[in-house]
């Protein structure tokens, strides 16, 4: 199989890669804290800290120490997270409490609180700015002190390390973290990452894109589980890519079950096309439509290695050759990853020789001048500003040209 099994961009970005959103039911009646929790927030927030202390500093003694010691259970797989984070290259990690929930009765003295929290995090040499993280825990106040008690994760496994020890493999240009993959896969990853981090640089002309992020879970199930969806959204998509354009870091996320089944070549192109949805997020906004925004991704990773127009848009010649011509651009709704297989592959394909013609016939650099001009300013006036034509006339000469490459 080849490149055409990868991932959308875009539609990953709304999934919002990683999210660690858990929730604990809390017995019992709750009743209402006589300040309003203020003084709760603020222990809370102290406990809190304390917490990211001990992991930033690797010290699992008092990790471990603020955690409930009559959550067994909970304190066990607290452990074995502090275990999986252990090569993780963290620059910061730390809580920020939002609010307090309900309160109820605890056994013993005190009582327990529902917590509203944000986990934000830094990977140490790789993220300019820190990934934040929704988290809901269960906190615990017991003979005047308080602990973490539980958070319901582990039915969500919404980081890597919840699911399992991540291995840590560097590259020149990227870094590759997996749970439950092989070193020799990690590695192959790293080598192909670092390869298309250049390729990319060389085509999107910015000068500031050079270092990139790839998680590999050990299974489709668990590629859905860290991207908060049904892995039966990911079935076939070799891999997706995280962040929201708005200095969040990104990260590619490898669906091993798809990548697995692709030669060299496939996998060559899958992390060339989600490492430029990597350097183009920031240029990137609701105004791009998804044609131009996987289009541009595939010219980047297609420019140069050789294939004709045919060998890489197989599933649109042979719609051509039965049908004609499509008679408009791909529209967003045509990019779903749980349409029809055929006509997410001619979407792709009919985005890729749309920015193909750009480059052959406006030149390389006016692509690349409207793909930021069209983030900015829209389809209509990025054509208009950029390419001089009108949205109607680039349609037709776009017919025009997948006619002419798909027929000859």
């Amino acid at each position: 199989m080849d490149g055409r099994m990868r991932g959308n961009g875009r539609r990953a970005v709304r999934c919002l890669a990683a999210l660690l959103i858990v929730s604990q039911a809390l017995a019992g009646c709750r009743t209402v804290a006589p300040d309003g929790g203020r003084v709760e927030t603020v222990a809370v927030q102290r406990l809190l800290d304390r917490w990211a202390t001990a992991l930033r500093g690797h010290d699992e003694r008092a990790y471990l120490g603020a955690v409930d010691p009559e959550a067994t259970a909970y304190r066990d797989r607290r452990r074995q997270v502090y275990e999986n984070l252990a090569d993780v290259p963290l620059a910061s990690w730390d809580y920020r409490v939002a609010r307090l929930g309900g309160f109820a009765p605890a056994a013993g003295s005190g009582h327990r609180v529902a917590v509203e929290a944000e986990l934000r995090y830094r990977l140490a040499g790789y993220d300019a700015a820190a990934v934040a993280v929704p988290v809901r825990l269960t906190a615990v106040r017991r003979a005047g002190e308080w602990y973490v008690a539980g958070d319901d994760t582990a039915s969500g496994d919404r980081q890597l390390w919840e699911q399992g020890r991540v291995t840590v493999v560097r590259g020149a240009h990227g870094l590759v973290l997996g749970a439950g993959q092989r070193a020799e896969l990690l590695r192959s990853v790293a080598a192909l990452t670092d390869a298309a981090v250049p390729v990319v640089d060389s085509a999107w002309k910015d000068g500031s894109f050079g270092r990139v992020v790839v998680e590999l879970p050990a299974s489709l199930e668990r590629m859905g589980a860290l991207l908060g969806a049904p892995a039966s959204d990911y079935r076939g998509i070799a891999a997706v890519t995280t962040g929201d354009g708005s200095g969040t870091p990104a990260r590619i996320v490898v669906n091993p079950e798809a990548y697995g089944a692709l030669g060299d070549f496939g996998r060559r192109t899958v992390l060339t096309h989600e490492a430029t949805h990597v350097a183009t997020r920031d240029s990137t906004s609701s105004a791009t439509p998804m044609w131009l925004s996987e289009g541009f991704a595939d010219w980047v990773a297609y420019r140069g290695v050789g294939r004709t127009p045919r060998q890489i848009a197989p599933e649109l010649a042979r719609s051509v050759a039965s049908s004609g011509v499509p008679r408009a651009l791909p529209t967003d709704a045509d990019f779903g990853f749980t349409g029809e297989p055929g006509r997410l592959a001619q979407a792709y394909e009919g985005g890729w020789l749309a920015c193909r013609m750009v480059a052959e016939r406006w030149g390389e650099g006016k692509l690349v001048a409207f793909y930021r001009a069209v983030g900015k300013t829209g389809v209509e006036q990025g054509v208009k500003d950029v390419l001089g034509v009108g949205v109607g006339d680039f349609t037709e000469r776009w017919r025009a040209y997948v006619g002419e490459v798909l027929r000859g």
